[in-house]
């Protein structure tokens, strides 16, 4: 059975496994059969995944992969013998190599580093060369950093250096993989499709977890240099295989291949040219292209001052950092470390549970995110994360500081950091890279999500280097301040992000400009033929947005805009 005919199968939310070109988003006030250029547009359902999506969705996901091996395997090589007798400081007094503070902040979140500054400089390469061959660029660059590492025997700050290197690689991808799948997809699996890239995180954990543990036991070089070598692999299946993939419909539109474009749309929605959904697409990227060239080149302030920009650069800083401080990576960083000091015997063995259920649930996170929404989704995730990061913190606190050897209590944390992983693959793992993919408008995508994604990487580093001292001083007690930040999410989340399930990404900038409020995202319906013009000159459409007016009212105001 064929991937297409087996996603047929699935599904997608309602009776039917196809979806309806004209209910892929709310009713346009004008739904009646159109001509374009004598020619009648085809209405016949779209198939919800055609094999040509699910290709390229999974072999650019590869690079969520590389993230998540990365992020992974260090929790695993600080605890190992050979590699502590190599880079960690030896007490004279007792006998034993263990890592300073310091040295284990530098190793672990140098990484980090690398990435924000990845993440950063590869909005104008993508821009520049195109979403694709970024890709298999900064596969390259991760690859340097994985000779850099491998290469050393004894030198701490070689690896430190490498796993910058590395960084470079990842924050880039990190930033360009989900730019090229929001840009790419057909708008009925966008979502799920971007939040693959947090699926291929988690899995990329749960391997390097796997392979630390089969190699742990090695008593020379050979028990982190093969977790380190086996991750050539992964840059050299992503770099390699994009070059095999179409660029980003949306790119080579803007860059005058406008054939390309078209063609491109029409296999991976696996319609025939003359489809109305495709028309639809491409008559809002003509919009929006016009109405850019018509105002000139704008200087680069206008990233911050075009309409509602700053706002959705500082939501997509705020997304990306309280994924970050949701305190999912401080569990992954550090799980080996902290299973060890409750005094489980094989510490690598949780590990694997904890990577194995963050994997296992982000399945099904790739059908919440499409099917259930992506605010209610967050809200109740960051709840979720909220209550088990406080019992988490609690039993911590109140019965292991005293009783370490505690085995309910033990028990008790393995299931709450269990439950927690639950709460946050399925929601704030996969979704807010797709929220962060849709929210900007071509122009200014690259930079605003290379901006956005280093915020990310920043709080990546902060929490990695910092925990060893937070923890000394307050232990478990650093649960709480995770939790509090969870409870903070639902705020921002209730008060600031629009619901885009189903929508394109046109349409998606044009609820941002029209001041839509978030609480009334989910019903608000486009005025026809308007795709909101990216100086903000729709002052009747954001009023409407605002109010919630009828289809008859949008009508109108179309027809009025149309006449001016």
């Amino acid at each position: 059975m064929g991937v297409s005919t087996f996603m047929d199968k699935i599904k997608p939310g309602k009776a039917e496994s196809q979806f309806s070109s004209q209910a892929a988003t709310p009713a346009r006030a004008d739904s009646t059969t159109v001509e374009k250029d004598n020619l009648t547009l085809d209405d016949s359902p779209v198939k919800y995944l055609t094999w040509r999506s699910f290709i390229l969705g999974l072999c650019v996901s590869m690079g969520g992969f590389i993230f998540g091996y990365a992020t992974g395997q260090i929790s695993g090589f600080t605890t190992m013998i050979d590699f502590k007798q190599r880079f960690a400081e030896y007490d004279a007094a007792t006998g034993v190599y263990a890592f300073s503070n310091v040295r284990n902040g530098l190793i672990v979140g140098l990484l980090s580093i690398g990435t924000m500054i990845g993440a950063l400089v590869a909005a104008p390469i993508a821009d520049r060369i195109g979403r694709k061959y970024s890709i298999s660029f900064w596969a390259l660059t991760h690859i340097v950093g994985i000779i850099v590492q491998i290469a050393t025997t004894d030198k701490w700050y070689q690896i430190a250096l490498g796993r910058w290197v590395a960084g470079l690689g990842v924050g880039a991808l990190s930033s360009v993989v989900p730019m090229y799948q929001s840009e790419s997809a057909p708008r009925q699996v966008r979502g799920a499709m971007v939040s693959a890239f947090q699926l291929f995180v988690a899995f990329g954990i749960f391997i390097s977890y796997i392979v630390n543990f089969g190699t742990e036991t090695l008593q020379n070089a050979a028990s982190w240099r093969i977790t380190m070598g086996i991750g050539f692999a992964w840059p050299l299946i992503l770099g390699i295989g994009t070059l095999f993939l179409p660029e980003s419909p949306r790119f080579a539109y803007r860059h005058g291949r406008t054939e390309e474009a078209h063609d491109v749309m029409c296999k991976l929605y696996g319609v025939p040219r003359n489809h109305r959904v495709v028309a639809q697409e491409m008559a809002d990227m003509k919009q929006k292209l016009e109405e850019e060239l018509a105002h000139g080149n704008a200087p680069w302030q206008e990233v911050f001052t075009g309409p509602r920009m700053l706002h959705r650069i500082l939501l997509g800083i705020a997304l990306q950092s309280l994924q970050q401080l949701t305190g999912a990576n401080f569990i992954f960083y550090y799980g080996t470390s902290i299973f060890q000091g409750i005094g489980l015997s094989n510490s690598y063995v949780t590990s694997i549970i904890l990577g194995a259920v963050n994997f296992g649930m982000t399945l099904p996170g790739l059908y919440i995110v499409e099917h259930y929404g992506r605010r209610k989704c967050l809200m109740y995730g960051a709840a979720w994360m909220f209550v088990c990061f406080m019992i988490w913190a609690t039993v911590g606190h109140e019965i292991l500081n005293t009783n370490p050897s505690s085995h309910p209590a033990g028990v008790a944390m393995i299931v709450f950091t269990c439950f927690f992983i639950v709460g946050f693959a399925t929601t704030w793992g996969p979704i807010v890279w797709a929220i962060c993919g849709e929210m900007y408008p071509f122009k200014y995508r690259a930079v605003c999500m290379g901006v956005a994604t280093a915020a990310n990487w920043t709080w990546n580093f902060l929490i990695s280097f910092f925990t060893p001292f937070i923890s000394n001083t307050i232990d478990f007690r650093y649960g709480y301040v995770f939790a509090a930040c969870c409870f903070l999410a639902i705020l921002v989340v209730f008060f600031f992000v629009n619901e885009t399930q189903g929508r394109t990404l046109e349409e998606v900038d044009t609820m941002y400009v029209l001041h839509v409020k978030p609480w009334k995202s989910s019903s608000w319906v486009p005025p026809e033929g308007i795709v909101a013009d990216l100086h903000g000159s729709s002052t009747q459409g954001r009023k409407e947005g605002e109010a919630g007016t009828s289809e008859h009212q949008h009508h109108d105001d179309s027809q009025e805009i149309r006449e001016e």
